[in-house]
């Protein structure tokens, strides 16, 4: 067998047991030592592959993708710095928990550390970050290796989304020639004997002694709070709003929790806690004796503050497989189990006596600043809080808002209120970095979903050449730019009381003109001054095809005032109504 067949009979066998794991997207960065992979990923029809020539976008493409469909979607790209740019959409991926197969090709072992151009060192490049490394064995088509090939495949599948989904790394020595020959016989097996490894995972649950001895513990408290942070679980709505019912307890519901929006029951869902526990006085008067949370972290600040401020408080946090989210430091007992079979083995519990006047009071709270937060929402008077508001109003049903870091995902989390439509919430909270969240966007979108991303101007200008891929591929994603010139979310920190350095440092107004951005890529463009025109904007732009975008333009000192008086108008109203109630 010569050098031509070994190579094309030892890449084809990798790619074929990808498909018989189930692996259907590819996404490829463009280059010369990848053209192995790329070529026979191209070559197999039952992938799809998406090629995007700047790597940062394309890993962040592929995240987002991998989160929406929830599954692992592939990565290849060529050696060198191609690879040194994935990095920051695999660490996303890692604390973020999304699978994904980060395929890199190398130069053979004799060119490494030797001066040859474009050869970085890739063993382990990623560090922890991945759950698993392997260095591939150089291409060989003996019986045993081409098994070997297709082990690694299977193995990568399977630890990519077992237990914490997560990221892989198989690094890929090519010798020249690198070209593969498709006209050999035989080259493709796909689900001739199934997956070379097949996997079962169960889901973990609690056993009955546990459930009791749980329960035992929180039936001696009065007063408690479920909380869900952000998590992607589309079952776990349902089950945690039967237990908070059957329990009488409020949810604080992150706007990454999936339970703002869809069909279940919400007459327990406190959407509004972040603008609640706002106030320091509040928070003060507030005291729950135990917490039950699922999910990560949740966004909100004043949450974070309320548990570090009340230290007595039980912990009790679930994570389904393993992992240790509680950046509070407080003392917590962990449930390793799943988390919809966690509520309903409680749910089917006998209900503990908990104190009904708690959830009373957290449901007038709620309705309080839910009220105050929009008393002034049909003034036409443009604000990046109310902007929340009017996009979900619009937003069709059964669609996707992928939402920015700073800002934009705080001003959702205080302004996008509970909604019976069904609406997938999606952001990069893993790193809670700004770069790649247009191309997670377009991920997202990248199999017909409708998906609106809601970002400000320096993360839309952060990764605009993401929307190359987009313009190729014709990808339907409308994009509602908050642009405050700058960087918003600092004008609300310490560092804005020190102006001689802020602008320069912090604020970083970019003076663009967004719109000759859009029409390089092609797309349509609007600029209301006004909610009607925000609203019909947005209405006509789930018509288009390709990318739309909106930009609202808002002025950061003013926002900052906005935001600040909604905050204090609600503490005066929460107050007000607390002194009559305890």
């Amino acid at each position: 067998m010569d050098h031509t067949e070994t190579l094309t009979r030892y890449t084809t066998n990798f790619v074929d047991e990808l498909v018989n794991n189930g692996i259907e997207d590819v996404v490829i960065s463009p280059g010369s030592r990848s053209t192995p992979l790329a070529m026979t990923f191209a070559e197999n029809k039952n992938i799809k592959h998406w090629v995007n020539m700047d790597e940062r976008s394309a890993a962040f493409f592929a995240l987002g993708m991998a989160k929406q469909q929830r599954k692992p979607v592939v990565l290849v790209c060529t050696s060198g710095t191609a690879a040194a740019n994935y990095f920051p959409a695999i660490v996303e991926a890692h604390y973020s928990r999304v699978p994904l197969l980060v395929l890199t090709a190398d130069r053979p072992h004799e060119l490494r550390d030797v001066g040859a151009p474009q050869a970085i060192e890739q063993i382990n490049l990623y560090g922890n970050y991945v759950k698993w490394f392997h260095e591939m064995a150089l291409p060989e088509g003996a019986p045993v290796m081409l098994d070997y090939v297709r082990s690694k495949a299977a193995r990568a599948v399977n630890v990519a989304k077992q237990g914490n989904a997560g990221p892989v790394h198989l690094n890929f020595p090519f010798r020249e020639p690198l070209v593969p020959d498709f006209t050999l016989p035989d080259l493709w097996k796909t689900g001739d004997r199934g997956a070379f490894h097949e996997s079962y995972e169960g889901a973990r649950g609690l056993s009955a002694f546990q459930v009791e001895e749980l329960n035992r513990v929180i039936s001696q408290y009065e007063k408690g709070l479920i909380v869900c942070g952000p998590q992607t679980s589309p079952e776990l709505a349902d089950v945690l709003a039967e237990l908070s019912s059957k329990w009488g307890v409020p949810v604080l519901a992150d706007p990454l929790s999936q339970l703002r929006a869809g069909l279940h029951d919400k007459q327990n869902i406190m959407e509004s806690y972040d603008a609640v526990l706002k106030s320091k006085k509040v928070r003060d008067l507030l005291n729950p004796q135990f917490i039950l949370r699922f999910g990560a972290m949740p966004v909100s600040k004043p949450y974070l503050l309320f548990v570090k401020e009340h230290p007595e408080i039980e912990h009790f946090v679930v994570e389904e497989h393993e992992g240790y989210r509680e950046p509070a430091g407080t003392p917590a007992r962990f449930i390793n189990a799943d988390p919809v079979g966690v509520c309903r083995q409680l749910a089917s519990s006998q209900p503990p006596a908990f104190d009904k006047q708690w959830l009373d009071l957290w449901k007038s709270m709620n309705e309080t600043a839910k009220n105050q937060l929009l008393v002034d929402k049909e003034s036409d008077h443009l604000t990046e809080g109310h902007a929340v508001k009017w996009l979900a109003e619009s937003i069709p049903d059964n669609s996707t808002i992928y939402v920015g870091n700073s800002m934009p995902i705080r001003d959702l989390d205080t302004f996008f209120m509970n909604s019976p439509k069904q609406i997938n919430i999606l952001g990069n909270r893993g790193a809670n970095g700004i770069d790649g969240i247009t191309s997670s966007a377009l991920g997202a979108a990248a199999h017909g979903e409708k998906v609106t991303l809601l970002v400000g101007d320096l993360s839309f200008f952060h990764d605009f050449n993401g929307l190359l891929l987009g313009k190729q591929y014709n990808i339907d994603l409308t994009v509602v730019m908050i642009n405050n010139n700058g960087g918003g979310i600092f004008s609300f920190l310490p560092q804005a009381s020190h102006p001689d350095h802020f602008e320069a440092v912090f604020g970083t107004p970019l003076d663009i003109d967004f719109r000759h951005i859009v029409k390089m890529y092609q797309g349509t463009y609007a600029n209301p001054d006004s909610w009607n025109g925000f609203s019909q904007a947005l209405t006509e732009s789930y018509q288009h095809t390709g990318l739309s975008v909106i930009e609202i333009n808002t002025d950061r000192t003013e926002n900052v005032n906005w935001h600040r008086a909604k905050w204090a108008t609600v503490e005066e109203h929460l107050l007000r109504f607390l002194e009559g109630r305890l």
